[in-house]
């Protein structure tokens, strides 16, 4: 019986006398309270649960991996609510801040930022204003109606200049209003072209704009704070920008490197910094309206060549032409990027940004925001069907395999 020896009672003056008991106290227990070999086994599977339960104790909880609780984006061609096609305005070497002058007149150009035009605005705005040293009650004409043209006109007033601003488009018919708007300032410049007089400017632009941005979060503005997490399948590099010992390092708020195993991307890596989003059809529309609240005149013209614009009456005149200063003022360097966007219904459970070397997403209130070409030199802003159906699949694919981890993650 259970491994113990058969034992005898006998009864000997009314007494139970137990011969060659080999049993353990709790078998005898047992016995007596009549429970038998039940009891028995049912002590000894109590015993087996109770190791089980300190051995759970003392096994190191499961790590809860980075991003497990983020939702992934619906990607499905039906969501679809509208594909652009937007040019940013680049220069190898990196956008221009000068002043010159010319007829008589002072001329700054504020122009090129490439991918980087509504990140760099108010610092490139900032520095270009300083040129134009004390302003106060002079004339100021700026030429150019996106979001440079928007952020030195305002700080113009704010020196107490009178400004008017021209330009043959206004928010939101401008290529500032179909940018991405992540702040960071991405394909700004050509690396092997960078010198060390562009790279002062750069990061000191970054930093004037990083600092005034954060004055402007909120609904009024159409600014926030999200976490960015970029994928690769190699460790990440880094660059002469961002990572440790990059010049906008101490930028990346909350950085931090996830490897394999520690995040719920399909890719080997993900490094994660926060910073902010811009809403471009809120935001605009504000700085527009701020401009004209403060007594701004606008003139809605275009120009064919540099010498119309050197003809307004104003003796101080800001270039924020963006690609228009190509053939303006004969700038070779500047060349149009196309970039297409498509958007899919908003979704407002997702908060925060994914980006791959190929592709990124950004979640605005106006919709789910799909990127992914970059096609330098090409001037046409027709959307390519080809290159719409491999943003969507691409993204498709992307949060799919989210997903997927995600949902192994999850308790059976």
């Amino acid at each position: 019986m259970n491994g113990f020896r058969i034992f005898s009672i006998a009864r000997n003056d009314g007494l139970w006398k137990i011969a060659e008991s080999m049993m353990n106290r709790r078998a005898a227990i047992a016995l007596a309270l009549g429970t038998g070999v039940g009891a028995i086994q049912g002590c000894r599977r109590e015993e087996k649960l109770s190791a089980t339960k300190e051995d759970q104790k003392m096994a190191p909880p499961k790590q809860e991996r980075e991003g497990q609780n983020l939702v992934p984006v619906k990607v499905d061609p039906s969501l679809e609510i509208r594909t652009i096609a937007g040019l940013r305005p680049f220069r190898s070497p990196g956008f221009l801040v000068k002043r010159e002058e010319r007829n008589g007149k002072i001329l700054i150009h504020n122009y090129g930022h490439g991918g980087g035009g509504m990140t760099l605005s108010w610092g490139s705005s900032e520095l270009a204003a300083r040129l134009a040293g004390d302003i106060s009650g002079k004339e100021c004409a700026v030429v150019g109606g996106g979001v440079m043209g928007l952020s030195t006109a305002r700080l113009l007033q704010l020196r107490g200049a009178k400004v008017t601003l021209y330009s043959k488009a206004l928010p939101p018919h401008t290529t500032s209003n179909v940018a991405g708007a992540q702040w960071w300032p991405f394909s700004v410049f050509d690396d092997h072209r960078r010198t060390p007089e562009f790279g002062a400017q750069y990061v000191e632009a970054a930093n004037i704009s990083y600092r005034y941005f954060q004055g402007l979060v909120g609904p009024k503005w159409g600014v926030r704070w999200l976490p960015n997490y970029y994928l690769s399948d190699d460790a990440p590099v880094n660059g002469w920008i961002a990572g440790p010992g990059g010049v906008l390092h101490d930028l990346q708020v909350g950085f931090h490197d996830f490897g394999p195993g520690e995040h719920v991307f399909p890719a080997a890596y993900a490094r994660r910094f926060h910073t902010m989003m811009i809403e471009p059809a809120t935001y605009l529309a504000e700085l527009l309206g701020e401009i004209q609240e403060a007594g701004g005149r606008i003139v809605v013209r275009d120009f064919a060549a540099g010498e119309e614009v050197l003809g307004l009456p104003e003796g101080i005149i800001f270039n924020c032409t963006g690609l228009g200063a190509g053939a303006l003022f004969g700038d070779t360097e500047l060349v149009p990027i196309k970039g297409q966007l498509s958007f899919l219904i908003p979704q407002p459970a997702v908060d925060y940004n994914l980006l791959t070397s190929l592709t990124y997403m950004f979640p605005r209130s106006d919709g789910i925001l799909l990127g992914g070409s970059y096609e330098k030199g090409k001037w046409d802003t027709v959307p390519d069907e080809a290159i719409r159906r491999q943003i969507l699949g691409s993204h498709q694919r992307l949060f799919d395999g989210m997903r997927e981890i995600q949902r192994s993650l999850r308790p059976s």
